[in-house]
């Protein structure tokens, strides 16, 4: 569903992907981790088509996103560090004007299944988004990729700021979706909750993907021992 095919960006002489190769299958959870400009917020555009690649492909339900943009989009959910709702419109009128934008057509009973769906109190259905806390509009933004039955999410640093307990319930929101058949790509510093949620990670630093293994086969600490010898460029024995 989601893929990429040496991968690489450059902004003059600075490379900010160095020859990706991705796969993210229906159903899997893909978090990349990686410090500030290790190239993972890269990626993502890549993949939204918001920048054009240097060289390499990327593909989107086997859609060459650079020749088809208009196309991808139908399959894309996006989530942000900061999720770009409008502030004065209510969660029942974003989840509509977004659905919308996709093609949906969705009554008023469709509209609050997805929200809550998605955990948000009824009583909050129409309130002014700009009331919300961060982790009411993410939710808001996982009942869109809901409504619009959107095939791959791509998320950046979306638990950034939340607090515990929002970061649990969003964590718990991706698995559901998992559970649905949707390719998640998501971009994060926060180990704990790549562990937690991840099918596969991958660990990013100057642009290249140094590891990758398979969530369930390692431990947290291990994992922390793996991320702190790759930011120093020393390779570990699990």
């Amino acid at each position: 569903m989601i893929i990429t095919n040496n991968l690489s960006k450059k902004y003059g002489e600075q490379k900010a992907l160095d020859s990706l190769n991705l796969n993210v299958q229906p159903g899997e959870i893909f978090c990349l981790l990686g410090a500030n400009g290790a190239g993972k917020t890269t990626t993502i555009n890549l993949l939204l088509g918001f920048t054009a690649p240097t060289s390499g492909s990327a593909f989107i339900n086997q859609l060459d996103v650079h020749e088809n943009l208009k196309a991808t989009k139908k399959f894309l959910a996006y989530i942000p560090e900061n999720l770009m709702l409008y502030p004065s419109l209510t969660a029942m009128e974003n989840l509509d004007y977004f659905s919308g934008i996709a093609g949906k057509k969705l009554s008023k009973n469709e509209l609050e299944g997805f929200l809550n769906e998605v955990g948000l109190q009824t009583d909050s259905f129409n309130n002014r988004i700009s009331a919300f806390s961060k982790g009411m509009r993410q939710k808001v933004g996982i009942a869109i990729a809901l409504a619009k039955d959107a095939k791959v999410l791509l998320l950046d640093e979306p638990t950034s700021g939340l607090d515990p307990k929002a970061s649990n319930e969003f964590g718990q929101l991706l698995k559901k979706l998992r559970e649905k058949g949707v390719a998640t790509l998501m971009a994060t510093h926060d180990l704990f909750r790549a562990k937690e949620v991840a099918t596969h990670i991958g660990i990013m630093k100057d642009g290249q993907l140094k590891q990758q293994f398979v969530a369930g086969e390692i431990s947290l600490p291990q994992l922390e021992k793996i991320y702190l010898s790759t930011m120093e460029y020393k390779e570990v024995a699990l």
